[in-house]
C-alpha cells in the first residue's frame, strides 16, 4: 500500500503551514494560538482519516478477474486479449495491468476503469507475438483506489493461461476454397500450363487444339476413325523431405524475422503445395538440441502435425554439420524423395558440403537452398564516399564472391541450387518445385 497523490499534496500543504509557523515563532512574531491549534487538528484529523481510508481499503476483497486468451496466436499479427473485471464491493476506481511473458509486444496496458458494484466491467488490450513457442501468463496486476483516494494498493492476482504461437500462416485458410492455381498465382508463383504432358496416364479424349502429334495414340485413332489423344497427369505418389538448418547461421535477421523463421515458413507454404499437389510432405531439422523428423506422409493431418511439431523450433548456437545430418537421412530415408535443404550457406562449406550431398544425390533428388543477406546487396550498391564505407564495400564483396565460387562447385558437379534472399524464397521455391513436377525431373 503506498500514498496517493491526493494524500501527498495535503501533507505538503500542512507541511508548508507547519513551516511558516515556525519561521514566525522563530523570528518571535505574534502567531494566534488559534491557528497552531488549527494546525495540530488539521494533521490530526488528515491522521485519522488517511488510517480509516487505508484500513478500509485493506479490507476490501480482490475484484475477480477472468482473461479471455485465443489458445493459437500467429506470429508478427496482432491479437485482441479480453480482461473480464467483477468487483463484489461499492464501486471504486482501479487500475489493471496484465503480466505478458517476454516475446509479445504490448499495446493499451496499463488501462484505469470504474468498477460498478456486483457488475462486470470489461476491457482489452493488444497482443503481438515476436517469437514463436509456447507462452504462460501467471498474473495478472490490479491497483485498487481507497474510497477517498487517498491510498492506492497493488494486488498480483493469479491468473494462468496457455498460448502458443505458430508461423503466420492465415493465407492458407482459404485457400482451400480456391483453385491451387488461382491461389498460387496471388503469391506471384509463375506455374508453366503444359495441358497432358504429365507423367502418368489419365485418360484418352479427343484430339483438341494445341495438342502435340506425340500425344496422339494411333491404335485409338484407327478404332475411332477420329484423332485421339492420350492424355497424362502429374505423379501424385511422390515424396518431398525438407531438411531444415536450425544453427547458428540462420540467425541472421530480414526485417523482424531472422532467416531461419522465414525458412520455416516457405518450408510449410511448400509442404501445403505438395500436399495439395498429392505428394508426401517430410520434415527433417538438424543443428538443434534434439533433432526433429516427421516421415513423409498425405493428407491435411500432416500438415496440422508439422505445424504442431516445429512451433516451438528455435534457433541455436550450433554449427550445421552437413555431412552427420545427411548420413542419419539416409538412414531414416529409404524410399527415393527430393530433398530440400535450406540453409545459409558460407564460403567454408566447399568441400564437407560438396561430398555430403554428392552422397545424398546417389539415391534422392537434391535441391540446395541457400538464403542471400540483402544488406550485402545494398552495401555493394551504395556509393563509396569514405574509407569507412569502402572497407564495407570490399568486405561485402569478397563475401559475395566466396560465396559466389561455393555455388558455382556445386552446380559444375551436377547440384542443384536455389539461391534467394529470405522474403522471396517461398514464392522461388514454390515455383521451382512445380516446375520439376511438370517437367518429369522428380
Amino acid at each position: 500500500m503506498s500514498p496517493s497523490r491526493r494524500l501527498l499534496y495535503a501533507l505538503a500543504a500542512l507541511l508548508c503551514l507547519g513551516l511558516l509557523l515556525g519561521i514566525a515563532a522563530a523570528l518571535d512574531s505574534a502567531v494566534p494560538s488559534a491557528i497552531r491549534t488549527a494546525w495540530w487538528g488539521l494533521l490530526l484529523c488528515l491522521g485519522l482519516v488517511a488510517t480509516f481510508d487505508a484500513l478500509h481499503l485493506r479490507r476490501l476483497p480482490s475484484p475477480e478477474v477472468r482473461r479471455l486468451l485465443a489458445g493459437n496466436l500467429a506470429l508478427g499479427r496482432w491479437h485482441d486479449v479480453q480482461l473480464e473485471i467483477r468487483h463484489p464491493a461499492r464501486a471504486m476506481r482501479a487500475e489493471i495491468f496484465d503480466h505478458v511473458p517476454a516475446g509479445l509486444d504490448v499495446q493499451a496496458l496499463p488501462q484505469q476503469v470504474l468498477l460498478e458494484p456486483r457488475q462486470f466491467c470489461q476491457l482489452s488490450y493488444r497482443l503481438q507475438p515476436t517469437r514463436r513457442g509456447h507462452f504462460q501468463f501467471e498474473h495478472c496486476e490490479i491497483r485498487l483506489f481507497s474510497p477517498l483516494g487517498l491510498w492506492r494498493e497493488r494486488r498480483l492476482l493469479p491468473l494462468q493461461s496457455k498460448t502458443r504461437v505458430y508461423p503466420d500462416f492465415t493465407q492458407l485458410h482459404g485457400a482451400p476454397l480456391m483453385a491451387v492455381d488461382r491461389w498460387l498465382s496471388r503469391l506471384g508463383v509463375r506455374q508453366q500450363p503444359r495441358r497432358g504432358l504429365g507423367m502418368d496416364f489419365h485418360q484418352l479424349r479427343g484430339f483438341q487444339e494445341g495438342d502435340t502429334l506425340r500425344q496422339i495414340d494411333w491404335k485409338a485413332t484407327a478404332r475411332n476413325r477420329m484423332p485421339i489423344v492420350r492424355e497424362y497427369q502429374d505423379d501424385r505418389d511422390q515424396q518431398v523431405l525438407l531438411m531444415l538448418d536450425c544453427g547458428r547461421r540462420m540467425r541472421s535477421k530480414d526485417g523482424p524475422l531472422a532467416h531461419f523463421d522465414h525458412a520455416l515458413n516457405a518450408s510449410l507454404l511448400l509442404g501445403y503445395v505438395a500436399l495439395r499437389q498429392g505428394d508426401a510432405l517430410g520434415l527433417y531439422t538438424f543443428a538443434t538440441e534434439q533433432r526433429r523428423f516427421f516421415a513423409p506422409a498425405k493428407g491435411q493431418t500432416q500438415l496440422n502435425a508439422l505445424l504442431n511439431g516445429v512451433y516451438d523450433l528455435v534457433n541455436t548456437q550450433r554449427p550445421a554439420d552437413f555431412a552427420l545430418a545427411i548420413n542419419d537421412v539416409l538412414n531414416l530415408q529409404k524410399r527415393r524423395a527430393l530433398v530440400i535443404i535450406l540453409s545459409n550457406l558460407r564460403d567454408e562449406d566447399d568441400e564437407a558440403l560438396l561430398g555430403a550431398v554428392r552422397q545424398l544425390s546417389r539415391r534422392h533428388r537434391v535441391l540446395v537452398v541457400s538464403l542471400r543477406e540483402p544488406v550485402l546487396d545494398e552495401l555493394r550498391q551504395q556509393p563509396v564516399e569514405s574509407f569507412q564505407q569502402a572497407l564495407d564495400y570490399c568486405g561485402a564483396l569478397d563475401y559475395l564472391h566466396a560465396r559466389g565460387r561455393l555455388h558455382e562447385q556445386l552446380v559444375a558437379h551436377g547440384v542443384p541450387l536455389l539461391d534467394a534472399r529470405p522474403h522471396e524464397l517461398g514464392p522461388a521455391l514454390i515455383s521451382r518445385y512445380l516446375a520439376w513436377k511438370k517437367g518429369g525431373v522428380l
